[in-house]
């Protein structure tokens, strides 16, 4: 049976070619070379079985998410990947799903253009923490306090899928493929987080649920925030699992239910015709769902513009 030191050789074990990875994994720490004129930025996220990601989920789909979490978060910040470590907690040391995890894990980064450059491998539940680090540009970083009164508020994607096939697997039923990918394979906006810091001052990722993101962002700014339901962007598979009757209720999972790993934006009016163009052109989307306030909360307005009470929550680990 491999030791610790053997399934970081056999699995996890890099040839990178980065010129600012100066040692990787295989010491007792990895020294680096930071971009010059840009400033760090660093995360990290932690995923449990049964909490994070359904038991049955494939080892594959772990290592890909573990990533795409975290490189949402440098995304929202505007920030380009540079490097990962990772921590992997196994209950064993399961070969054949140590080698499907670690080719999806080594594959992810390649697409991403991230290095891996050390980590950790212990004995107990299946967790992974994977800790990425990014640069920006000296004074670029989108910062949750820089919304302002006047801001629109805008999002990257449909709202709401990850949450509906996570509910659709725990009721025991069959989720569509399209919901099951958002859930297992999201796609962090990492081109477009860069392009936006060029004219949007303030973002963050939507993990715990558009509501409550959000008012981390109306929080750290001393702002509120008014949001449309009727321009919440939502797939067509979502529509199609509640009838295509979007009542207030069957808004809930887009609203409150997390997962989603899309961007929420701030900017002025003035940029939106520009922030669009930007989206376009790396793929991806914009869709303008509110403003920020002078008033401090959060209202939800309806088509017919009558004030809807829905309680700002979103995804507790506590």
């Amino acid at each position: 049976m491999a030791d610790e030191f053997e399934l970081i050789q056999t699995f996890f074990t890099t040839h990178g070619n980065r010129e600012d990875v100066l040692l990787g994994v295989g010491d007792d720490a990895a020294i680096l070379q930071p971009p010059p004129g840009r400033q760090l930025v660093m995360t990290l996220d932690t995923l449990i079985s049964g909490v994070h990601f359904p038991e049955q989920t494939s080892p594959s789909d772990i290592a890909y998410k573990s990533i795409a979490v975290n490189l949402s978060d440098l995304a929202a910040v505007g920030a380009r990947p540079e490097w990962l470590m990772l921590s992997l907690s196994l209950p064993d040391n399961n070969t054949e799903w140590l080698q499907a995890f670690s080719q999806s894990f080594m594959q992810t980064c390649e697409r991403y253009g991230v290095q891996l450059i050390g980590g950790d491998t212990t004995r107990g539940e299946l967790s992974v923490s994977v800790q990425a680090t990014g640069s920006v540009e000296a004074g670029r970083a989108m910062r949750r306090d820089a919304a302002r009164p006047g801001d629109a508020i805008v999002v990257t994607g449909p709202l709401g899928d990850a949450a509906l096939a996570l509910a659709l697997l725990q009721r025991g039923e069959e989720a569509p493929a399209s919901l099951l990918q958002r859930l297992n394979r999201p796609a962090p906006q990492v081109e477009f987080g860069q392009r936006a810091a060029e004219v949007c001052n303030c973002a963050i990722d939507i993990s715990d649920g558009l509501l409550a993101d959000l008012q981390h962002i109306t929080d750290a700014s001393e702002c509120g925030a008014e949001i449309d339901l009727s321009a919440i962007p939502l797939s067509s598979a979502y529509r199609q699992c509640y009838q295509n009757n979007i009542s207030v209720s069957n808004l809930t999972k887009a609203l409150t239910g997390g997962d989603d790993y899309e961007l929420c934006l701030c900017t002025s009016f003035e940029q939106l015709q520009r922030l669009t163009q930007i989206a376009r052109s790396c793929g991806a989307n914009c869709f303008t769902i509110g403003k920020i306030t002078a008033e401090s909360g959060i209202r939800c307005i309806n088509e017919n513009g009558q004030l809807v009470d829905i309680p700002v929550s979103g995804y507790k680990h506590f």
